[in-house]
């Protein structure tokens, strides 16, 4: 009686079928994902805008200022703090100081009864109270809204006396607009809400009215009158 031999399995079949079993029940790693495959904007990318922004107001806050901190402004740079643009706060100055104002837009800001101040260097205005004529710095002529009216007719002084005279009431004129000048800048610089925060830089710019400029008409009423002096003033 013939014998009926099983076929053996060929050597390493049976490995090879468990490793196929292997591998198909094996869970299959997905692709990573990265930022750039998501079509929306991530919190990643918003802090990184967000820095970039910081990084740039920095480096124009370094460029606009001293390394003290300071404010530094040309004429033309302190014009735009006039309140129009609301991103930048709202500047005066007074004889080169400036001022921040921002506290107070209803007044300085556009529309506001003072807003011909902001963004301009206006001490000849503060001085005279004339505010369309004298928004600028010149101060030149203005000592005559100092100097008295000569209105007393057959004075018993001599040419001498009247010289010499003249020039102490200059002087005096002279030292009541510095004086003005630095009232106003220690109402801005003690006030509350305001502060000062620099200084305006000469750009080189003439200004071809210089010195020329008369005293405006509001100024010429408040000058005194000689015949109503006293002797010691």
């Amino acid at each position: 009686m013939s014998e009926l031999r099983q076929r053996q399995p060929a050597a390493g079949s049976g490995r090879q079928q468990n490793t196929d079993a292997d591998a198909d029940t094996a869970p299959r790693r997905e692709p990573r994902r990265t930022d750039d495959d998501d079509p929306f904007i991530s919190v990643l990318d918003i802090i990184r805008v967000f820095v970039v922004l910081v990084i740039a107001s920095c480096g124009l806050s370094y460029y606009m200022t001293n390394t003290d901190g300071s404010v530094h402004l040309t004429p033309v740079e302190l014009s735009l703090y006039n309140g129009t643009d609301p991103s930048l706060p709202i500047y005066l100055a007074v004889n080169g100081s400036i001022f921040d104002v921002s506290a107070n837009p209803m007044i300085y800001g556009p529309g506001g009864s003072y807003n011909f101040f902001a963004g301009r260097d206006a001490t000849r205005a503060f001085v005279t109270g004339c505010f369309k004529e004298d928004l600028t710095t010149d101060v030149g002529g203005v000592e005559e809204m100092f100097l008295p009216v000569e209105d007393v007719e057959d004075e018993q002084i001599t040419m001498a006396e009247r010289t010499l005279r003249h020039e102490r009431e200059l002087m005096l004129a002279r030292e009541q607009i510095e004086k003005t000048v630095l009232r106003w800048q220690n109402f801005f610089r003690n006030h509350k809400k305001y502060f000062e925060v620099g200084l305006v830089e000469d750009d080189g710019t003439v200004d071809p009215e210089k010195g020329k400029r008369v005293l405006c008409e509001g100024a010429k009423k408040q000058r005194p009158k000689r015949s109503e002096m006293t002797e010691e003033e």
